[in-house]
């Protein structure tokens, strides 16, 4: 799943923008409904039922309104992840460039210079540490893509928020000045209450496939967690041992003179 962050925090200024809309369309509601039951030819029955009708779209406007505001206060989440996404793969290219200046290619011991247990045991530790480099890369590389992922979902759930607003200031904009022409009628107000319940249930579905996407996603970080602690590459929980203790015995026999030489 693909992730701009350029892109979503242009989602996020039009998210908040729609959000004061809401609120301004909102805030028209009553002046509205006032105009249209004062209109010469609305009986007091039907002024009661515009007032009351305005009274109940207010009531719900506001319940949704601060239900989408609750919703928004994780909207930068998506942003941090996508950040650490990118920090974690700079982490994956420094370890891979460890392990390959770690290998024996790279790390060459001419036996006519050097030679002895120092040698033996500086060349044997060259793979395990070369592998241990090599493991932290692909953990990084991991936690990288699955963090970039729940970027891109905790994006397209904004999304779907995004559109339920849209929808919901459309239907603002019709309902307010047909309530202040007095025609306004119980049609009219399901207009609004429809796209509130509409709003409701995509918002409710939305959350609940993010709710199981990031239960996978958390399945996944258990298991990278799992890598972390695999000793395979890292005896004890700690990198490989570059037996230092025998590092000290750089000694070349030659005969029976012994005379030490230390590498370049």
């Amino acid at each position: 799943m693909e992730f701009s962050k350029a892109q979503y925090e242009g989602l996020l200024a039009d998210i908040s923008s729609g959000l004061n809309t809401l609120t301004s369309r909102l805030d028209q509601i009553p002046q509205a409904a006032a105009i249209g039951a004062g209109r010469w030819f609305v009986t007091p029955a039907v002024a009661d039922a515009i007032l009351n009708l305005g009274r109940q779209i207010v009531d719900i406007g506001k319940k949704v309104l601060d239900f989408l505001v609750d919703l928004l206060k994780g909207a930068t989440a998506p942003i941090f992840m996508f950040l650490d996404a990118w920090d974690w793969m700079d982490m994956r290219g420094s370890a891979s460039g460890v392990a390959s200046a770690l290998t024996e290619q790279h790390l060459v011991v001419d036996n006519s210079d050097w030679s002895g247990d120092a040698r033996d045991a500086y060349v044997g530790s060259v793979s395990a540490h070369s592998g241990a480099a090599t493991r932290i890369s692909s953990i990084a590389s991991s936690t990288s893509g699955h963090l970039l992922f729940c970027a891109g979902a905790g994006a397209a759930f904004y999304v779907t928020l995004a559109v339920v607003l849209a929808k919901l200031i459309a239907a603002l904009t019709v309902a307010i000045p047909a309530m202040g022409s007095g025609v306004f009628s119980a049609p009219g107000a399901a207009l609004f209450l429809e796209e509130a319940g509409f709003t409701a249930a995509v918002v409710g579905t939305a959350i609940v496939t993010l709710t199981a996407f990031l239960t996978s996603q958390a399945t996944a970080m258990v298991n990278l967690h799992g890598e972390a602690v695999d000793n395979s590459s890292f005896p004890a929980g700690k990198w490989p041992s570059p037996n230092t203790s025998t590092f000290s015995d750089a000694t070349v026999k030659d005969g029976d003179a012994d005379w030490s030489l230390a590498p370049d």
